[in-house]
């Protein structure tokens, strides 16, 4: 299992696909907060749709609560500033993949305190980042690879849908 951390997200929709992911890939979220919206809210529960019942989350106050709360947890922090392709990292069960703001990304601080520990999805130059959702999925997805897609359902052979 992995862990998918969200600190101070800020758009309800993004975090509801991420539940979503986390839902069908058997990760946990974690979420720290300030959020800038409330978990109840009516976005939030339609972009997870009915998966909430399978999602297992765990809030926190701050960065700080979240930290100490881990401490001792592999972290790895997203951002456009590593050195390191995430594809380049060798994931293991229980890590911790972080993602910072959408608007603001993780602490500079933190990045600073940790960067082996940062990691990165190749963009061009010019491209600011990727929606948090979408950088969410990727890194889920190659982790998930490196463990060999344990625990998730193989269907194996096509099936023809009629309308």
């Amino acid at each position: 299992m992995f862990n998918v951390v969200l600190v101070e997200p800020r758009i309800p929709q993004n975090t509801g696909n991420i539940a979503r992911t986390c839902a069908a890939t058997g990760s946990r979220l974690h979420i720290v907060r300030p959020t800038a919206f409330q978990i109840t809210d009516k976005n939030l529960k339609r972009a997870g749709l009915d998966y909430w019942h399978l999602l297992n989350v765990a809030y926190y106050d701050n960065l700080a609560d979240f930290l100490e709360r881990t401490k001792g947890a592999r972290y790895h922090f997203a951002t456009t500033k590593a050195k390191h392709v995430y594809t380049d990292v060798k994931f293991r069960d229980n890590d911790f993949l972080v993602f910072g703001r959408e608007d603001a990304g993780l602490p500079e601080e933190l990045l600073y305190e940790n960067p082996d520990s940062c990691i990165r999805i190749p963009m061009i130059a010019e491209a600011r980042s990727l929606n948090l959702s979408n950088s969410v999925a990727v890194v889920v997805y190659e982790a998930l690879r490196q463990q060999g897609f344990d625990n998730l359902k193989e269907l194996g052979q096509l099936t023809k849908f009629t309308w």
